[in-house]
């Protein structure tokens, strides 16, 4: 009952004999007990009594013997199937059959049972993720083709139709399109996007056919990268779940020998010892001893988690991270594309030096090599060619700005530091700006600056509020940009403490402070390429999904398709009901094993009571599990 096995993928011959094979043994069993009761003393209760009960054992207990002999070949000697086939058999050696019949038959139902409610769970998550078109229309000699979407190369134009599926990674080509995002974020609301910005691979458009242009290969794309997080997210064991697992391969032997203390020992200390007695508690004691509540439950409840989890946008690579989560004491953050829009626009472009139009051409060429937003607002604000300025090799300094060569000499475009690295003198004036400020220096002398403006995301203040509900002691923002709008930001949305001016490895030595103290649970949220060191470092990596880089997605824990912060505490609420989930779980398995089992060697529970309290408590743990999938888990 441990292990469910089978296709899953619905009602197949296999699943049918299943069912129907239980169904001949429940018949068989109710004959044999209603013939027990009319003919009593005749005939029916000698050879007969026993072969009839022995074909209503067999639909259900050969399965097990199966299962016991591929165990035995295996020196696997102790386990659920030779308890289970001990026991009964142990039952037809003292004449109760119709006992051991019942254990069995409800062994095999429990069995089909959990079957289900696996079933349920993948299925719940396989709806929800395996959503990969079969198919991608794309533009080649002027005609639209259809291909497998691993043949399609980035730069090509697809083309998806009304209520057709986006099958890979891209940027928006028509002037608009209305999308249905649910699958990957979890957000039934409709997304409307325009042309320039980007459409994953999963998204579903609504109202008209669009064009897009491919930006990534199908492997590195958004869905592609969550089937291949859920599918790994299985092979990542919670604590608990390898402690239920560790425990079951101990607690079975022990089992075992106890069963056979309760049968033998009391030949020792007992006046009046009857074996079959003593084998009748022994039995009871085996059938109610199975673990099976427990070691399908636990990983059920956390694979319920993670189901719930991916319902709402929320991606966790693995159980031991929803534990981690449910723990959680301090939340650290980066400030752009994490708590601020990452959206930059140029707000005032100002130079002393040169024309306003040719200074900021200037710096775009430049800019172009950078992926950083701040840059690519000022690409984007220069809507010429800026092939025409020549600026040489161009190198990218992470966390200060970039460098390059035009015809005036050596251009340096980036924050005050950059500019104190490199003795230049600027505008005294710039330091009273809040703004994002981007630095020019052209051959060794200020040339300008440009002021850029991000906005604060729309939930980020409610996420700050959801997160101390949830129990998060500590918020914190580490961020690049310049202590004074850090500062601004933090203050406004409620952030605790907040350091500005952080290189990388900045970053990294805030994070290694905080860890000092290892009774804390410490996540970080952030996505870009330059927090990828950071969120490695953090005891849970968050990062934002939707628009956060490959590398940042790549080494965090959990990931958040809709980059809200808000999702934050929905993934600290969904991780603490998991807990609690598994936890009931584990007590009520514990305690109601324990007091059957200790009626069973008193003598008090009989071998019904104990099938009953087998079966009844691995149903309502399978029931208790798979819940959290019903549940609603709103930012």
């Amino acid at each position: 009952c441990c292990r469910p096995s089978g296709d899953s993928s619905g009602k197949t011959p296999g699943t049918r004999r299943k069912v129907f094979l239980p169904l001949v043994s429940l018949l068989l069993l109710l004959a044999g007990m209603a013939c027990d009761r009319l003919l009593s003393g005749s005939f029916f209760s000698s050879h007969v009594r026993l072969l009839w009960f022995v074909a209503a054992y067999i639909p259900v207990g050969f399965p097990v013997m199966r299962n016991a002999w591929d165990s035995l070949r295996q020196k696997d000697f102790f386990n659920e199937y030779t308890l289970m086939l001990t026991a009964t058999l142990g039952a037809f050696l003292i004449g109760e059959y119709p006992e051991g019949v019942a254990v069995m038959l409800f062994y095999a139902v429990g069995e089909l049972f959990q079957e289900s409610a696996v079933h349920k769970a993948e299925s719940n998550i396989k709806a929800l993720l395996d959503i990969r078109p079969d198919t991608a229309t794309v533009l080649r000699e002027g005609i639209y083709r259809d291909v497998a979407p691993e043949e399609v190369s980035p730069g090509e134009t697809l083309l998806v139709k009304a209520g057709g599926k986006v099958p890979l990674d891209g940027v928006l080509l028509s002037a608009s399109g209305s999308f249905n995002t649910s699958a990957l974020t979890g957000e039934s609301r409709p997304q409307t996007l325009r042309s320039g910005q980007p459409v994953l691979a999963g998204m579903l458009s609504i109202d008209k056919a669009v064009e897009i242009k491919v930006e990534k290969v199908y492997t590195n794309s958004a869905l592609a990268r969550i089937l291949e997080m859920v599918q790994e997210a299985a092979s990542r064991k919670a604590k608990t779940e390898l402690l239920i697992r560790r425990f079951a391969k101990v607690y079975t032997p022990v089992v075992f020998l106890l069963a056979l203390l309760i049968a033998l020992l009391p030949y020792f200390i007992v006046a009046n010892y009857v074996f079959a007695d003593w084998l009748y508690r022994a039995l009871i004691f085996l059938v109610i001893s199975c673990p099976c509540a427990l070691v399908i439950s636990v990983p059920l409840g956390y694979f319920g988690g993670i189901g719930a989890a991916s319902r709402n946008g929320i991606l966790f690579k693995g159980a031991n991270f929803l534990d981690r989560m449910a723990s959680l004491h301090t939340v650290v953050m980066d400030k752009t594309g994490t708590i601020t829009k990452g959206v930059f626009r140029v707000q005032e472009v100002v130079s002393p030096l040169y024309e306003k139009q040719e200074f900021l051409r200037m710096v775009a060429s430049l800019e172009k090599y950078s992926a950083h937003p701040v840059a690519k607002a000022i690409v984007a604000a220069w809507p010429g060619d800026t092939e025409a300025a020549d600026t040489g090799q161009v190198e990218e300094l992470a966390g200060l700005g970039v460098r390059g060569h035009g015809r005036e000499g050596e251009i340096l475009a980036g924050n005050r530091r950059l500019m104190r690295q490199y003795n230049i003198r600027y505008d005294e004036g710039i330091d009273a700006l809040t703004e994002t400020v981007v630095i020019v220096a052209v051959g060794g002398q200020y040339a300008g600056h440009i002021t850029i403006a991000d906005e604060v995301k729309d939930d980020a203040a409610a996420a700050i509020r959801d997160m101390r509900a949830q129990g998060v002691r500590q918020t914190i923002m580490l961020s690049g940009d310049r202590s004074s709008i850090t500062h601004q930001v933090a203050q406004s949305i409620g952030i605790d403490t907040a350091y500005g001016d952080l290189l990388p490895e900045g970053k990294v030595r805030q994070m290694e402070a905080l860890k000092a103290d290892s009774t804390h649970v410490v996540a970080f949220v952030g996505d870009g390429i330059n927090d990828a060191p950071v969120l490695a470092l953090s005891d849970i990596g968050i990062a934002m999904g939707g628009m956060g880089s490959d590398a940042a997605i790549e080494v965090a824990n959990v990931v958040i398709q809709t980059d809200q912060p808000s999702k934050i505490a929905v993934a600290i609420r969904i991780a603490k009901v998991t807990k609690r989930i598994v936890t009931q779980n584990i007590v009520l398995a514990v305690s109601a094993k324990g007091l059957v089992m200790l009626l069973g060697a008193l003598g008090i529970a009989t071998m019904w009571e104990a099938v009953f309290a087998d079966v009844g408590v691995a149903l309502l743990a399978i029931v208790n599990s798979v819940r959290i999938l019903r549940m609603k888990f709103r930012s």
